[in-house]
């Protein structure tokens, strides 16, 4: 049980000096209970970190939506949602994968001694993004306008100042990898999911008790200077910092080289993008509203389960890079394990207390979202089947399996927007949740056969 929990001894990694004695005993469990100097504890204060900056994340996320939808109306509410949704979606992609292949790119150039590719990529990934998102923003703006006679009037300033937020969003997404990349998680992370949000509700509460109407167009405006100011204060600090852990020198630049690695990258994060949403939006097209409603109150209810997720493959990435390029296999092989672990059973724990207080949890939402815990239990398997494997998509787009991770993420796709197709119609909130958890499980038995192909490693959190 020792080992399923992660607290096992790892020779390669947490090399401890042999001590006995009342004295040695207490050393050692100083070094538990402080967490210790070692890349295994390492890891575990920073996916904490990551994951409570999700939660607080999330709490103000919540907080935000609630207090525009109060001072906006519906109307303009759902016209603000509309708009940032298409910011987040197309964001997200826009950076060509770079903010996740940067985790591969960045160990791999010191680990080789290549520091003038180094530098060229820290200050290059950066430029190359904000050029590219900046006139694909430019190219988006041009539709818009196009596309304006047939376009809701009320849509169509709100999407303008949607295209001139997505550059700064790219970038920040740009710096969050480069951050992660040197372990330095809470600038990574923090500017986007607190200070950002922090920055939405301070203007638009400012705006609103100086007594200024508060629509869609205000509400999208507060958005886009909360994104360009945490964006500009992130690259303050990362400048400051990386001059002070990059010895100046000549760059290089291989941008072929870099979306040769982060193209196939962001093929995995589309898909991984479009599966999270095909449930909501098949459902949309066959079932009322009010069952949507609960459906993504429930979703959203155990978006605590894939945080864990999430902080494990934000953490670990860039060490698989690293122990890779080293031809470390005995350490690469005991970190993988180390991070399933901390995958797999912080998540089934977090399972069962979320279904344990299921009921109280969606009677937040209102007492009529109370009929959808029976989904809640549903929809859990599939995100306990995937925590079983833990990060292992990172594992392959690191060690150059990125096509292969693609396929399988996009294998999964077709598989869920069939069975939602087939299942949805009749079954409602319960076949959604069926075909995500059915599709996520195909996607981690996919997954655990490539690795063990391809790499030779074990990822299950049991057995061997």
């Amino acid at each position: 049980m020792r080992d399923a929990w992660g607290f096992f001894e790892l020779a390669v990694m947490d090399a401890e000096p042999a001590t006995s004695g009342p004295a040695g005993l207490i050393a050692r469990l100083r070094a538990k209970l402080s967490g210790g100097s070692s890349e295994a504890s390492l890891t575990r204060r920073l996916a904490g970190t990551i994951f409570i900056i999700r939660v607080v994340s999330a709490g103000l996320a919540y907080f935000s939506q609630v207090l525009l939808a109060r001072w906006m109306g519906t109307s303009d509410y759902g016209i603000y949602v509309y708009v940032w949704t298409w910011v987040l979606l197309l964001g997200s992609m826009m950076d060509f994968g770079i903010s996740a292949s940067a985790q591969k790119i960045i160990p791999e150039y010191r680990t080789s001694g290549e520091h003038a590719l180094l530098r060229g990529f820290l200050s290059g990934s950066r430029w190359l993004t904000f050029a590219a998102s900046t006139l694909m923003s430019l190219g988006l703006a041009g539709i818009v306008k196009l596309l304006s006679p047939w376009i809701d009037p009320a849509e169509v300033l709100p999407l303008y100042i949607g295209c001139m937020t997505l550059p700064a969003f790219v970038v920040a997404n740009t710096q969050d990898g480069i951050a992660r990349s040197h372990d330095w998680m809470q600038l990574g992370l923090m500017p986007q999911f607190i200070i950002r949000q922090a920055l939405i509700i301070g203007i638009t509460a400012s705006a609103f008790l100086l007594g200024y109407h508060l629509g869609a167009v205000a509400a999208m405006v507060a958005s886009l200077g909360a994104v360009w100011i945490a964006m500009t204060g992130q690259m303050v600090v990362l400048n400051r910092k990386l001059a002070g852990h990059i010895a100046p020198g000549p760059k290089a630049y291989d941008v072929g080289g870099w979306l040769a690695v982060s193209l196939p990258i962001l093929l995995v994060e589309s898909f991984y993008l479009l599966l999270s949403y095909t449930d909501v939006l098949v459902l949309q097209q066959f079932r009322p509203s009010d069952e949507v409603g609960v459906y993504f109150a429930v979703v959203k209810t155990l978006a605590l389960v894939s945080f864990i997720h999430y902080a494990m493959s934000a953490t670990t990435a860039h060490r698989f890079a690293e122990y890779n390029a080293a031809g470390d296999k005995a350490r690469l092989s005991a970190y993988v394990a180390h991070a399933i672990s901390w995958t797999f059973w912080p998540s089934l724990a977090a399972t069962i207390v979320l279904l344990a207080l299921g009921k109280p949890l969606l009677w937040l939402f209102g007492p009529q979202f109370v009929v959808g815990y029976d989904i809640m239990f549903v929809a859990a398997i599939g995100l306990v089947v995937r925590a079983a494997i833990g990060p292992v998509e990172r594992l392959l787009n690191m060690l150059g399996q990125q096509k292969m991770c693609a396929l399988a993420y996009a294998l999964a796709f077709v598989m869920n927007v069939v069975l939602c197709i087939a299942l949805v119609p009749r079954y409602g909130g319960h076949g959604a949740a069926a075909a995500t958890s059915i599709s996520l499980s195909f996607e981690t038995v996919l997954l655990f056969w490539i690795v063990r192909q391809r790499l030779g490693l074990h990822v299950l959190a049991f057995g061997k």
